[in-house]
């Protein structure tokens, strides 16, 4: 496992001095940088359940759309 130091020079290397200097004298600075590294482990361990989270969210969505289409064309039928 990486260190939030790491993480994130590796995701801006182009930054990565700066941000080496930052996290070292700057404590706001390397609490930014430990939450967001938190929050990615976070996302990168919940990956998998988000995934199929979402994609229950969209089955369900669809099937509400289509039942309320449903609902509509019976009622449109009855009038």
């Amino acid at each position: 496992m990486s260190s939030p130091l790491s993480h994130i020079i590796s995701q801006l290397p182009e930054h990565g001095e700066t941000i080496r200097i930052l996290y070292l004298v700057d404590e706001d600075f390397r609490t930014l940088c430990e939450d967001y590294y938190t929050s990615k482990m976070h996302m990168e361990k919940y990956k998998d359940e988000m995934i199929a989270n979402r994609h229950r969210e969209l089955e369900y969505r669809q099937l509400t759309s289509s039942l309320e289409n449903e609902i509509i064309e019976y009622i449109t039928n009855r009038e």
